[in-house]
């Protein structure tokens, strides 16, 4: 039976339908500008892709259309679940979860810690269920894989009564991604994952860093919201909590329009004044511009930074995994990064290092060092369809 996978974006839905034992894709796409006259899917099916119209169209109609090319391919009854991505599970949620009311509830209780994020994730489980109404539906959560932390990582120097009334403390993101290179980083270097502490950096236009000790999370950079940790594409990461008060009297802005501006308005966007793009600002970078490259010096300081603080949640180090689409793709990046981190003994292989971009992940250490350093291609789909299959296959 195929899984068929779901991310809902507050004007977008990625979909993909996937073997869960083998990761095989049998249809994949992505519908954007919902609820606009721009709205359309694209489609992608073996091996051809094309562009459906929806105008005006949301996640119902973009459901639909789902719908009708799965009964193109003859796989409409083939569907034997649906897995959602869903951003923020709090303390509830350690493990995928089936959809039922009382789950989706406390996905909706959860809306004030995800106030981007689950709504869209909500939206997009009712409109599933609507249109799959008769296979079961599952929550897989990015904050799952990060209840492993321990309190002292967890934990806010804040008063007790903002933990215990508002759950006011670290989440952490990108469970997923995190969780799936970690087993195949343990795969590539024909070690147990349960015997292995591994540092993992999911690097895209969200960024986090994950401490991963024998397949648990230990500690991870971002917090009770995406917005703390590394410089991202257009968020600040890390800044001084007084930040919010100081730029709101001095700049005439309110908290709301401070954190809407350092969500999306700042990080490598930001700081170089030209791209949240880590391709545009590298060749920007190349010809001399000067905030592009301080863009990326100040990207790079902060994930070294982040990785040895890492390194102290792990106790030792046995590897790091670079992921996500800066992670695979950007050789600039991991080697000035390993750079910074030549203390923890990694030795760049330089020729290892170029050849790993565009799908080819791979050992980017030289031979012997210790510890090496690779790239893991994530595969975000693939994971959430072996976690919605292993709990319907446990009978929910």
């Amino acid at each position: 039976m195929w899984t068929l996978v779901v991310n809902c974006g507050s004007s977008s839905l990625k979909f993909a339908l996937l073997d869960p034992a083998t990761g095989e894709t049998a249809l994949a796409g992505l519908a954007e500008r919902l609820g606009t006259e721009a709205a359309s899917v694209r489609v992608d099916r073996g091996g051809e892709r094309r562009t459906v119209p929806l105008a005006g169209g949301g996640y119902p109609e973009a459901f639909g259309a789902v719908l009708a090319e799965l009964e193109a391919l003859g796989l409409r009854g083939e569907v034997g679940a649906v897995g959602h991505r869903v951003v923020h599970g709090g303390e509830r949620f350690s493990a995928p979860a089936c959809l039922t009311p009382e789950v989706l509830e406390a996905v909706r209780a959860c809306v004030p810690l995800a106030p981007l994020h689950n709504p869209a994730n909500i939206a997009g489980i009712e409109a599933a269920q609507s249109a799959f109404g008769d296979v079961p539906h599952v929550a897989v959560f990015d904050t799952a894989f990060h209840q492993t932390m321990p309190e002292v990582a967890y934990r806010y120097a804040v008063p007790e009564s903002w933990y215990r009334q508002h759950g006011v403390r670290r989440y952490g993101f990108h469970g997923t991604s995190h969780a799936f290179v970690a087993g195949e980083a343990a795969r590539l270097l024909g070690r147990p994952l349960e015997d292995l502490c591994l540092v993992t950096a999911h690097l895209g236009n969200g960024a986090s860093v994950c401490a991963v000790a024998g397949g648990r999370s230990m500690d991870s950079s971002m917090g009770l919201t995406p917005l703390e940790g590394l410089v991202m594409g257009t968020r600040s990461g890390d800044v001084d909590p007084g930040l919010h008060d100081y730029v709101a009297r001095q700049a005439g802005l309110s908290l709301t329009q401070v954190t809407a501006a350092l969500n999306k308005e700042s990080g490598l966007l930001g700081l170089s004044g030209l791209s949240n793009d880590m391709r545009e600002l590298e060749e920007a970078a190349g010809r001399g511009h000067p905030g592009a490259r301080l863009a990326l010096e100040v990207f790079v300081y902060r994930l070294a930074g982040a990785v040895a603080r890492m390194a102290v949640a792990l106790g030792r180090l046995d590897g790091l995994v670079f992921t996500g689409g800066i992670g695979e793709n950007s050789a600039a990046v991991r080697s000035a990064t390993l750079e910074r981190l030549g203390l923890f003994g990694f030795r760049l292989d330089p020729q290892a290092n170029a050849r790993a971009v565009r799908g080819q992940g791979g050992l980017v250490t030289a031979p012997g060092s210790q510890p090496p350093a690779l790239v893991v291609n994530t595969n975000e789909e693939w994971m959430i369809a072996r976690e919605t299959q292993r709990l319907v296959a446990g009978g929910l």
